[in-house]
């Protein structure tokens, strides 16, 4: 979804609508009059502001009429972390969080969330900046998960799941590396955090660091990695199997 003109944009700032990303055109003097006062009062909403060229909002515009701003909202409203927690609280099981570290394709992003819902994972976390957030490409792709999954949306990945471990939550960290365990020999049945990385680059440095476990998945062929939907979907059901052997 997207809101195209000034009055729109301002408008929806002013009440605190939820927006992904705000674009703005590229003035050569820098921006002027309402365009300003749109960028100021983004920022002070903790919004991502760009500024891009005029042809990339012409391509982008559904309405021909865009004056120069366009607001990309979320398909679904974000919730807290402490949401999320308290979600597994009410259902009375340890908490299942998956964190995504930079995921930036809107197809990985929505067949996650669809393997999410299916798994009974309590909810995602998806960075503010450098990763796609929950776009209508992203709700298409989940067939219909997004509606059912809590996601939330944070400045700093790292402080949150230093805030996580500080809560009583284990970071389980998915890399493609050899030094990892196998996720055959990890536990993954009390409260996690289970993190993915981005498409190529994996799980940034600092917050593999953070990480209380390793995992790896076994890769017997010639290939060296897996899609990362592919991949979340391989963690999460050997949680699931985890989680359902710890009941009986």
């Amino acid at each position: 979804m997207q809101l195209e003109g000034r009055k729109a944009v301002l408008e929806a700032l002013n009440h605190n609508k939820p927006i992904d990303r705000l674009l703005l055109r590229k003035e050569a003097s820098g921006l002027q009059g309402t365009l300003k006062v749109i960028a100021a009062k983004a920022r002070e909403l903790g919004v991502v502001v760009q500024e891009v060229d005029r042809a990339k909002l012409d391509g982008m515009a559904q309405s021909g009429n865009h004056q120069g701003v366009i607001a990309v909202c979320p398909a679904k409203e974000y919730v807290e972390v402490e949401d999320i927690i308290a979600i597994a609280r009410e259902k009375d099981e340890p908490p299942f969080i998956v964190v995504l570290d930079g995921i930036t394709d809107p197809h990985n992003l929505g067949a996650i969330l669809r393997t999410v819902e299916a798994g009974g994972a309590h909810g995602v976390i998806i960075p503010k900046r450098r990763a796609v957030g929950l776009t209508g490409a992203v709700a298409k792709t989940s067939a219909g998960a997004i509606e059912h999954v809590a996601v939330a949306k944070v400045t700093n990945i790292g402080r949150c799941i230093d805030e996580l471990k500080a809560a009583g939550l284990w970071v389980i960290c998915a890399d493609g590396g050899e030094d990892g365990t196998s996720i055959y020999d990890a536990d993954f049945s009390g409260p996690i955090v289970l993190v993915i990385g981005a498409e190529g680059e994996g799980v940034s440095r600092l917050v593999r660091e953070k990480a209380d476990f390793v995992v790896r998945i076994p890769m017997l062929g010639r290939i060296s990695s897996l899609n990362a939907s592919v991949a979340a979907g391989i963690m999460i059901y050997e949680a699931v199997r985890n989680r359902i052997q710890r009941r009986i």
